[in-house]
């Protein structure tokens, strides 16, 4: 029987009807075969236009509608919602896109008008072939997994963990706190850094809801929306904190020595070590690469001193599985290597350093004790900051790191306030948007912080008159003066900027969440839903995200807890039926599915010497389908003769 399908075309403002002729779109749509009725309106998601899109339904009896607008993930659910209060299961409405696919991408009206019709004819095609399909409810797991401990995963962790629920906090390295614990003070207010931090930092090592997982990261992931089941890497950190009591004395007596990499490599630790004093927990790992029990087989030494018998050689990695039924990634950024600007020196020239160098210099914890000092122990009388280093710039990372502006005036202020040294901010723009930022800038000004708009052309050690010999030379062009200035100083600070994770990839495939150009996580969308992402159980929170400052990084931390609450409140949540299904009369047995599914969805079964679908655990992503070769399996709502007709109606109407 020939279905009656209904047509529906949205001008979306001028976003569609811009370049789109939508009435002439409408007109051609009713000569399709089985639409009985086409429309266009202004905005078809609004109350008003889902309204008539229910009233076709009721009185002309449709069983298929399509829906041409903009993209399936803005409003795909919205329409599938109306056709089902109207009594239509709602995967018989087929959306087609007009606006992203279409419109925004085709310069030409005539063809952008050409373009849709043919969109359209295609989506009717597919529209006559489709079937019901029901939604499964299943139960949601009470747990929350949290993976990075900087503070947008503090924030986080603590309103997932106070409002009830268990939270697993995944965290690298020894201690959680991230680059904030690296900070002196904090901008505008220059609060300091560790205190407004390691209270909450405490409080996620003391809480009973919360199981910190430190020295760890997540090395597989299953199952489905609500009900995730996640491996944790538990690496070996050869101290049983089950007995360790902190009391550091085997750090004392350690006579292995490392790089210290929260000092930005300045100096040393021990083998057997903490990141830092306040470290959360404070209980100590072995760098196994250090220790010289592991490199020599012959200390011992943290052993024989620990009262409490808390070390354990003998400690292995392990796998540990955890069920979760939301996940919030916060595993933050990197800061970018400035050598790779080799035109300012950073390795080469002394007194080049890096912004987290700086942080550490000036903090009273830091290598230096809190003082600014040279590399030959004298104090400089003459500091340059450098915006925008890695930052804007198509050489190394397009994108503005957000923070530098303002964490370059910091410094200006902490340099003034400790020495009394002139400093000299080269900038491109300033960029001073959030709360009390442009306050910030104008006390800046009043401190005497000398500005110089330009962008720094090298930093070398060419002196040209006695005055230069043992400086350095900021070569810039002060684009406000309209001249080339030879600046000398004797330190430089580069304002570094914000890159993703090396790794960012290898979590993004893990956890079902896409990449921008730069690395950085996408959300769902950039407005609507900044926190969420297509994988209805995952969330995004701080600069693993994007660049942000810490009131950005905390907002969005506890924004992702409150959308993993939600999920885990509902209790059940629905699953899309459109997981894919062997046909067991063609299936050959091969195994060619089991290799390939990247969601660990099929199984063999082996009395029958036949591939099996969970459609709990299917996302129904295709890559079985098309892998199969004999054809014995099926992807709903995306069958081979849904499909064919979509490309035939597509097709037909371009004339090929």
């Amino acid at each position: 029987m020939t279905p009656k399908i209904g047509v529906y075309v949205c001008h979306c403002g001028t976003n569609i009807a811009g370049k789109v002729d939508v009435k002439a779109t409408a007109e051609t749509a009713k000569k399709l075969p089985g639409v009985v009725v086409s429309r266009d309106y202004m905005f078809m998601c609004s109350e008003p236009g889902q309204e008539l899109i229910q009233k076709d339904i009721r009185e002309h009896n449709l069983d298929r509608v399509v829906v041409c607008a903009c993209s399936p993930l803005m409003h795909e659910k919205t329409f599938r919602r109306a056709c089902s209060r109207a009594g239509l299961n709602q995967y018989l409405m087929q959306m087609v896109n007009i606006r992203e696919q279409c419109s925004w991408v085709t310069e030409d009206k005539v063809q952008a008008t050409d373009k849709a019709q043919a969109l359209v004819a295609g989506g009717v095609g597919k529209a006559c072939f489709l079937r019901p399909i029901n939604e499964r409810e299943v139960s949601v797991s009470q747990n929350v997994l949290v993976v990075g401990g900087g503070i947008a995963g503090i924030q986080a962790a603590l309103q997932c963990a106070d409002a009830g629920f268990h939270v697993y906090l995944v965290e690298r390295k020894q201690s959680i706190g991230g680059h904030m614990a690296m900070f002196d003070k904090t901008f505008p207010t220059l609060d300091c850094a560790a205190c407004i931090l390691t209270p909450k930092m405490v409080t996620v090592g003391q809480h009973p809801n919360i199981t910190l997982m430190i020295n760890s990261e997540v090395a597989e992931v299953g199952g489905y929306v609500g009900n995730l089941k996640v491996k944790v890497r538990r690496k070996a950190s050869y101290v049983d904190h089950s007995k360790c009591n902190g009391c550091g004395i085997c750090m004392e007596k350690c006579p292995g020595k490392a790089t210290n990499e929260f000092e930005q490599g300045h100096g040393n630790r021990k083998a057997i070590y903490t990141m830092f004093p306040q470290a959360v927990p404070n209980k100590p790992i072995i760098d196994k690469a250090a220790c010289r029990y592991f490199t020599t087989g012959k200390c011992g030494v943290c052993e024989k001193f620990c009262k409490n018998n808390a070390i354990d050689f003998k400690q292995e990695e392990r796998l540990e599985e955890i069920e979760v039924g939301a996940v919030v990634l916060a595993t933050g950024h990197q800061v970018y290597d400035g050598a790779k600007v080799t035109r300012y020196g950073l390795g080469k020239l002394p007194n080049v350093i890096s912004a987290l160098e700086f942080e550490r210099m000036v903090n009273a914890g830091g290598f230096t004790k809190g003082e600014i000092k040279l590399a030959d122990g004298s104090h400089p009388k003459a500091v340059g900051i450098i915006h925008c280093t890695g930052s804007r710039d198509s050489n190394h990372m397009v994108h503005c790191s957000s923070v530098c502006c303002m964490y370059s005036m910091k410094f200006a202020h902490l340099i003034r306030e400790h020495s009394g040294a002139e400093v000299y901010n080269f900038y491109i723009d300033l960029r001073c948007v959030g709360k009390g930022y442009e306050e910030f800038y104008n006390r800046m000004l009043e401190e005497g912080v000398h500005f110089i708009r330009g962008k720094v052309a090298e930093v070398s050690n060419d002196a040209r008159d006695p005055s230069e010999e043992g400086k350095l030379i900021a070569r810039v062009e002060d684009t406000l003066a309209g001249v080339v200035r030879r600046i000398p100083l004797d330190m430089v600070i580069l304002a570094n900027g914000i890159s993703a994770q090396p790794d960012a990839d290898d979590v993004g495939r893990l956890f079902g969440v896409s990449r921008n150009a730069g690395g950085f996580f996408i959300e769902q969308h950039p407005k609507l839903n900044p926190f969420g992402t297509p994988n209805g159980s995952v969330f995004i929170a701080g600069t693993c995200a994007g660049p942000k400052d810490i009131p950005n990084a905390v907002s969005q931390g506890a924004a992702a807890a409150a959308g993993a609450m939600t999920v885990l409140r509902q209790g059940k949540v629905l699953l899309e039926s459109t997981a894919a299904r062997v046909n067991t009369d063609l299936c050959s047995g091969c195994r060619t599915c089991l290799d390939i599914c990247p969601y660990r969805a099929i199984s063999f079964d082996e009395e029958l010497k036949q591939a099996r679908v969970d459609e709990t655990m299917c996302r129904g992503c295709g890559t079985c389908v098309a892998a199969c070769p004999s054809g014995a399996i099926e992807g709903r709502h995306f069958t081979d003769e849904q499909i064919a007709s979509e490309i035939e109606g597509l097709m037909r109407t371009l004339g090929a």
